[in-house]
């Protein structure tokens, strides 16, 4: 089967399992509250969508477009539907819908000197597996930084942090995002 995107502000028959996944998926220092991204997908450059194959709900993923350039800003397959090749169709499918644009991610910085190295080498290995590439630039938000990974090459930072301020607005202000280049 293929998966398939519904977007949960026309939908919202998965919400509670987005909610359950958003909320076990994401350390707290990394999750903005929900009720936000609930209020921001409402706009007409965010896209919160609930994955399907078929009948069945495999996770979500949640996009932050800003001319060219489309952010995963969330993405997580459900703990029952893991190790089933869901995250690369999943991702797989995003690279479809998004063609023509720049679609990057971040991850977990992945350096030594943190206790799950492994997990983030991991973690690298499978969204380049998924069609990602390391760009070499950072990003950090709050005390977390970031590497970022994209299909169709290096993210312009002034678009970058133009994207995160449409999308965070006055919240911003509070929670800074800053993308750079550690070469620079």
């Amino acid at each position: 089967m293929a998966i398939v995107f519904k977007n949960i502000t026309r939908d919202q028959t998965d919400l509670e399992n987005i909610k359950h996944l958003y909320q076990t998926a994401f350390p707290d220092d990394e999750r903005a509250p929900f009720g936000l991204l609930m209020k921001r997908a409402a706009r007409r450059n965010v896209n919160f969508f609930s994955c399907r194959d078929g009948d069945k709900w495999v996770g979500l993923i949640y996009i932050v477009n800003y001319r060219d350039d489309s952010y995963v800003f969330y993405f997580a397959v459900d703990d029952e539907q893991r190790g089933k090749g869901y995250g690369t169709k999943i991702l797989k499918a995003a690279q479809k819908k998004y063609r023509g644009r720049r679609l990057f991610l971040a991850i977990e910085e992945v350096d030594r000197r943190y206790k799950n190295y492994e997990q983030r080498v991991k973690r690298r290995s499978f969204y380049e597996n998924a069609g990602f590439s390391c760009t070499g630039q950072k990003i950090k938000e709050a005390d977390v930084i970031y590497d970022v990974m994209s299909v169709g090459g290096r993210v312009d930072p002034k678009a970058y942090h133009r994207l995160m301020a449409g999308f965070a607005g006055l919240y911003l202000l509070l929670y800074t995002a800053r993308m750079y280049d550690p070469q620079d």
